[in-house]
């Protein structure tokens, strides 16, 4: 495990929680292990119960399904600094229904559910810290759901692009138009709109 890796993992975890004890954030940094994974090589996939978080240290990673016509519908980008888990699958020890697939090659910090579960009796600071990750995955997946709801596909776009604008340059449109739920085309119109409006 890298240094740079571990005092990253260290930075985010302290912003997150930034009260954590010590001897809190030690119990989590001893039961980390390094994963590496190659571009396109799979995180998580359907057919593995889903044991370990991940703390993507480096690289980029696609959550997808795929539909009842064989189509994989991207539901999600994680970039460096982001906890990549399916939460409830992970909560409830069962098979996951997405592929986490790694977009470039990728440094995971991983721990595994027991030894969380070990961590949350010990510390109590632990298990608001599991609560605060908990949180930002429900906000971020209503606030996906708020947008298809209420936005159209120009506005989820510049959504988009306000939120992770260091994203803009490393994922491909097809897995970009499939995140915003619009064909390639129509994507390829939104940007061509976009990039010609007369600037203010």
């Amino acid at each position: 495990m890298t240094s740079d890796h571990l005092d990253f993992f260290k930075k985010v975890v302290k912003k997150i929680d930034p009260k954590m004890p010590l001897e809190a954030l030690e119990y989590l940094e001893n039961g980390l292990q390094e994963r590496k994974y190659q571009r396109n090589q799979l995180f998580l996939d359907p057919f593995t119960k889903h044991k370990e978080i991940g703390f993507l240290a480096e690289g980029l990673v696609r959550g997808y399904y795929i539909n009842d016509k064989g189509e994989e519908i991207t539901t999600r980008f994680n970039a460096e600094g982001s906890f990549v888990t399916d939460y409830s699958a992970f909560l409830n020890q069962i098979h996951s229904q997405y592929y986490f697939q790694c977009l470039e090659s990728s440094s995971f910090l991983c721990f595994d559910y027991d030894y969380i579960n070990e961590g949350y009796r010990k510390y109590a600071t632990l298990e608001r810290f599991g609560r605060l990750i908990a949180e930002f995955v429900v906000n971020t997946l209503e606030n996906r759901l708020r947008s298809f709801h209420f936005l159209d596909a120009e506005k989820r776009y510049l959504l988009f692009m306000q939120q992770y604008p260091h994203l803009t340059n490393r994922v491909t449109i097809k897995h970009l138009s499939s995140y915003l739920g619009v064909t390639r085309p129509s994507l390829s119109r939104i940007r061509k709109k976009i990039t010609d409006r007369p600037k203010r």
